[in-house]
């Protein structure tokens, strides 16, 4: 069973369209990211998977079925407008927002002084809200996502606000949660942590599917014909090679249309030389989302 399945839906509003037949699946165990520049329409398909927005055409299926007041018990939604209640101290408010989920109230408290403790926030758990930083409000805000152990999570930018450490903390936790086979939907303007954490992605602007499928293969459809080569001695000429650009701590060769890196690199071993770096230049996923977006811009 899929944990989500969107299929041909669309939204638009007075004066635009938001989405226009948009399709995607999303596998339980999976960390899927959704990408797309402000106002791609990443937003309102969000909205329209938790039922939020209504499409005006398509079909979205949660869970095996349509989203219904059960269903959304078995997820996790993190908004990108966080909402928590500001006067209440921090062990009372994820105990409350638990209970809406259908937790009794001795349940929630263990569970969220385990996540408290996991997350090294124990010591403000008698702290207002309003008292926290806004990184430490990312976090209460994500064990109130997770507390009543969703089956599917939905993250709308889950880093904004967090320091080194913290993400950290966060990227270990979502990890953990793929590894139970919770489908994670992960949605955020920070390339890095995509590429980093999540299976496949979807990319889209204008309300358009642009890119969709495996990271891996997605990223090897744009690997060009150089390699980054850090060595030790005289490069000389190489078979092949029709131009080289030296970068702080490595040196990029390009290759001609009939040479394979494989083939340099054994020209390279042949001479004996000293390589303490070879690889195979493919772009990073921000360099393929600027030269995407900007074909449809």
């Amino acid at each position: 069973m899929q944990a989500v399945e969107v299929n041909h839906v669309a939204k638009s509003f007075v004066d635009r369209v938001a989405v226009d037949d948009l399709s995607f699946t999303v596998a339980q165990g999976e960390m899927f990211g959704l990408i797309g520049p402000n106002g791609a329409g990443k937003t309102t398909t969000i909205r329209m998977m938790m039922d939020i927005l209504k499409p005006d055409s398509g079909k979205v299926t949660i869970l095996g079925e349509k989203l219904n007041e059960a269903t959304k018990n078995r997820l996790g939604y993190l908004p990108e407008e966080r909402g928590l209640y500001r006067k209440l101290k921090v062990l009372d408010s994820i105990v409350y927002l638990a209970s809406l989920k259908g937790m009794d109230r001795r349940s929630a408290t263990e569970k969220a002084d385990e996540l408290l403790d996991q997350t090294g926030m124990s010591a403000s758990k008698n702290k207002k809200i309003e008292e926290l930083s806004r990184g430490m409000g990312q976090i209460i805000q994500f064990i109130v996502t997770i507390i009543h152990d969703p089956q599917l999570l939905v993250l709308d930018e889950p880093f904004a606000g967090l320091d080194p450490v913290n993400t950290e903390l966060l990227k270990g936790m979502l990890a953990d949660l793929r590894n139970q086979g919770k489908a994670i939907i992960l949605s955020t303007h920070q390339m890095n942590q995509v590429e980093e954490l999540c299976d496949r992605i979807l990319m889209i602007n204008n309300g358009h599917a642009i890119l969709y499928g495996d990271l891996g293969e997605i990223k090897a459809r744009y690997r060009g014909n150089s390699v980054f080569l850090d060595f030790e001695g005289e490069l000389g000429e190489v078979p092949g090679v029709t131009g080289r650009r030296n970068h702080k701590s490595y040196t990029e060769l390009m290759l001609d249309d009939k040479t394979a890196p494989q083939q340099v690199l054994e020209h390279l071993m042949g001479r004996r030389m000293v390589v303490n770096r070879f690889e195979v230049a493919t772009p990073s996923l921000n360099e393929i989302f600027l030269k995407e977006v900007g074909k449809t811009a």
